[in-house]
């Protein structure tokens, strides 16, 4: 599987991108990831990405010349269309089973807004589908398109050790994890539940 990120931040997520699990996966060929910056396609000196919102209201709103030419030419990289996503309030709410639809993909293009969010017409143009992490605000689009991608990433052959790795993880097949505990059996007079230390598996 492919991802690719479009953002005014490629760097904050290229570093999260090469830790842990999914930075193994990328050294060792499971995966792979490209970001791409918006400013880089943008046709002022000063780089500029966002203006005033028409209508009025505070803050200011990406602009949608320099996304489209930022995706146009990611898309002209990658060897075949991928799902579009725009990572927004608005969109479907991302759940385990939408993440294990979307992990059957071989490419995905995720768009990162920023400000009050990005001029409606670009969105439109090229067909973004709508997601959102959850019914809160964070500053830009990056936090929750890691979010996207590391959950989705993670379920790709190769990433994590084993099968079991994947289907006894909270959510997979609808329910929770039970409580874990480590070594040492007792810690701060507080033990390890009897049931976990009688060998029983079951």
């Amino acid at each position: 599987m492919r991802i690719d990120v479009v953002t005014l931040f490629p760097e904050m997520c290229e570093f999260v991108f090469s830790q842990s699990v999914i930075g193994r996966a990328i050294k060792a060929g499971h995966v792979e990831v490209f970001c791409h910056d918006i400013r880089e396609y943008t046709k002022d000196k000063h780089r500029r990405v966002d203006d005033k919102p028409y209508g009025g209201g505070t803050g200011m709103v990406m602009m949608a010349e320099p996304i489209y030419c930022c995706v146009e030419a990611a898309l002209k990289d990658i060897p075949q269309k991928p799902l579009l996503i725009y990572l927004s309030p608005q969109g479907r709410k991302l759940d385990q089973n939408f993440v294990k639809k979307l992990a059957d993909y071989e490419y995905i293009l995720l768009l990162c807004g920023h400000y009050e969010g990005v001029d409606q017409r670009v969105i439109d143009e090229f067909g973004f589908l709508e997601v959102s992490v959850g019914d809160y605000v964070v500053t830009g689009g990056e936090l929750p398109a890691l979010i996207l991608a590391d959950a989705v990433l993670r379920l790709q052959p190769g990433v994590l050790p084993n099968q079991e790795a994947y289907t006894n993880e909270s959510l997979f097949n609808g329910i929770l994890e039970h409580p874990l505990y480590t070594r040492p059996e007792i810690w701060r007079d507080k033990s390890v539940p009897a049931v976990l230390l009688s060998g029983h598996h079951a």
